[in-house]
């Protein structure tokens, strides 16, 4: 397990990471979101002790990383898979890490399979791809066989196959009963790979939750509905509250007096999508209005959404919205 309990850390007036208090429990994979600035990286610093707090404290265990006498065996890392000499192969490179942890050789020929490198194992790291360097890095990550893994964005620059490897990876040790604390941008792979997720914003605590939960927290209900006819569509329709189609009396009323939907509006000719009812009352609904379905589905919640909607206030580094049709300008040196 890794403990944080009041894990702040300040650069002169600038708070990078304020007062964080929680639990990275094992037998789980727990996703480690935020903007960029958020904190991320310097709350992993922190607890592989490459950083000293300015208050609080973290602990693998219930010991500072400084503390245990084998680390590679106890945490496995990755925060930077291009910090090595690029002149050694990738054998050597884990050699010398095995050596100086007391780790048998044997143990780096297993991980450089694990993580499909044997063919590469003697080839100079300085010519390889910024995948390989991250496959490179995985592997010294599970070099010491450790119960705890920090992976900082292990999946930039792999392709779609290296990408699901990852996920299988990741899945396989906390299915182990280890440890696991994972940092990516990509929300798709993170809501496949995450059980819990925490999110930091601004150097402080924004949400410490299970997926399902912060899903069904941060993001509306969809249902994805398909009416073979035209007339039964555009009924349906109005009692969602939705959208007019041309034809549609301007004034309409919910059902049952009820709010109208967030969203409802028709999509690919036959269907409807409705953001802000479950399937369940649009299928009653098309039922008490005598109108037949040929398709009815839950969509899933996107974690992008959710995380947009958790993180909207922030981002440090917020661009203004891109107008559809602006048109382009041309630069001009700064002061001009």
């Amino acid at each position: 397990m890794i403990t944080l309990r009041g894990l702040t850390k300040r650069y002169g007036t600038t708070v990078a990471v304020d007062g964080l208090t929680l639990d990275v429990a094992e037998g789980r994979v727990t996703g480690f979101l935020g903007p960029n600035g958020a904190g991320k990286s310097t709350t992993m610093r922190m607890i592989l002790g490459l950083d000293h707090p300015t208050s609080g404290e973290a602990l693998i265990g219930s010991r500072p990383y400084a503390s245990l006498r084998h680390p590679v065996r106890v945490v496995g890392a990755l925060l930077d898979a291009r910090a090595l000499h690029p002149a050694r192969s990738a054998r050597s490179h884990l050699l010398a890490q095995a050596h100086s942890n007391g780790i048998p050789a044997r143990r780096v020929d297993e991980v450089l399979d694990e993580v499909g490198l044997t063919t590469v194992a003697r080839r100079r790291t300085g010519g390889f791809s910024l995948g390989m360097y991250q496959r490179l890095g995985i592997a010294g990550a599970l070099l010491g066989d450790p119960e705890v893994l920090v992976l900082d964005e292990p999946v930039n620059g792999l392709d779609p196959d290296g990408v699901r490897w990852v996920r299988k990876l990741v899945r396989a040790q906390a299915d182990r009963g280890r440890t696991v604390l994972l940092s990516s941008h990509l929300m798709s792979e993170m809501q496949l790979t995450a059980d819990q997720l925490v999110v930091i914003g601004r150097g402080r605590l924004l949400a410490d939750s299970p997926m399902a939960s912060l899903l069904a927290e941060n993001s509306r209900p969809s249902v994805r509905v398909r009416v073979p006819h035209p007339e039964d569509r555009r009924t349906l329709l109005t009692h969602l509250g939705g959208e007019r189609e041309a034809g549609t009396a301007p004034g309409f009323t919910a059902l049952d007096g009820a709010e109208p939907a967030t969203s409802a509006r028709i999509v690919d000719g036959a269907e409807i999508v409705v953001e802000g009812r479950t399937a369940e009352e649009v299928g009653d609904l098309a039922h008490r209005l005598g109108i037949r379905l040929h398709e009815l589905r839950s969509l899933t919640a996107s974690l992008e959404e959710a995380y947009m909607e958790l993180t909207e206030r922030s981002v440090e580094y917020a661009a203004p919205p891109v107008r559809a049709g602006h048109s382009r300008t041309t630069a001009t040196p700064d002061g001009v």
